[in-house]
C-alpha cells in the first residue's frame, strides 16, 4: 500500500508497508509537486534557524556564569581537556566536530557508552551528575549557533555507529539537521534500541513544525528536572 502527500512542506513521502520490524514503513523522496511548496519550506527552515540563532545566543548568554563553573569543576576534578570534541554524523551524512563537557576519562574509548563493558568505570568524579543533568550538553549551543546543529532534530549519531547512520538514511532522517535533543530523547533516551529511535525521528521528520519542536522542548525541560532516560 502506498500513500503520498506533503511531508515537511520540502518532499513528498511514500509510506510503504513492508515486512521490516519493528519499523513497518520506509521513506521514499519524490519530487516536490509546486513552487508553492517550495517556498513554504524556505520560509520553515529561515523561521527554525531564526529561532535557533535567537535562542542559542539568550542561553549562552544567561547561562554564562553556570558555563564557566561547570567548567573549572570538571578542569579542577579530573586530568585532561575541558572540552570533549567528538566527530558526530551531521545533515546528508557530513561530519562535524560536536563539543561536550568531558564526563568522561580521557582514555575512554571512542563508541557509544552502551558498548562499553563497564561504563562507570571510564566516568569522571563529576560525569555522572554532568550527563544525568544534561549539563554536559552545554557546549552544544556553540553548533547551534555554527548551523552544525539545531535546537529540535535527531540526536547526531557518532561517526562509527554505522548500524545507526545506514537505518537513518534509509528513512530519510538524514536529511535533517541534528538537535540538542529530539522526539526520540523524550521517549527514552539511552534505553531505547536503534528501530525504535529511528521510528521516532522518521515520526519527527513527518510531524515537524513550530508548535512540535515547542512541546519537544518543553517535555526535554521536564526530563531533564526529572534525570530520565540516562543510564549512566
Amino acid at each position: 500500500m502506498c500513500l503520498c502527500g506533503p511531508v515537511g512542506a520540502q518532499f513528498h513521502w511514500a509510506i510503504v508497508a513492508v515486512e521490516r520490524q519493528p519499523i513497518a514503513f520506509r521513506a521514499e523522496i519524490c519530487a516536490p509537486k509546486s513552487k508553492v511548496i517550495g517556498s513554504q519550506y524556505v520560509g520553515a527552515v529561515l523561521m527554525k534557524r531564526f529561532l535557533d540563532l535567537s535562542l542559542a545566543g539568550l542561553a549562552a548568554m544567561v547561562l554564562l556564569v553556570p558555563v564557566g563553573v561547570v567548567a573549572l569543576l570538571v578542569r579542577l576534578t579530573s586530568p585532561g581537556p575541558v572540552l570533549y570534541w567528538s566527530d558526530r554524523v551531521g545533515r546528508h551524512n557530513q561530519i562535524f566536530k560536536m563539543p561536550k563537557f568531558r564526563s568522561m576519562r580521557t582514555e575512554t574509548p571512542a563508541v557509544a557508552t552502551h558498548l562499553l563493558s563497564d561504563p562507570k568505570t571510564y566516568l569522571t568524579p563529576i560525569g555522572s551528575f554532568l550527563r544525568k543533568s544534561s549539563l554536559d550538553e552545554l557546549p552544544q549551543l556553540w553548533s547551534i549557533l555554527k548551523g552544525d546543529m539545531s535546537f529540535v532534530g535527531p540526536r547526531p549519531a557518532l561517526f562509527n555507529q554505522d548500524d545507526l547512520v545506514a537505518l537513518r538514511t534509509e528513512y530519510g532522517v538524514h536529511e535533517l539537521v541534528p538537535g540538542l535533543t529530539g522526539w526520540a530523547q523524550v521517549n527514552g533516551r539511552d534505553e531505547l534500541p536503534i528501530p525504535e529511535k529511528v521510528k521516532l525521528d522518521f515520526e519527527y521528520l513527518q510531524r515537524q513544525s513550530l508548535w512540535f519542536d515547542i512541546k519537544i522542548l518543553w517535555m526535554t525541560f521536564v526530563k531533564v528536572l526529572h534525570r530520565e532516560g540516562v543510564s549512566h
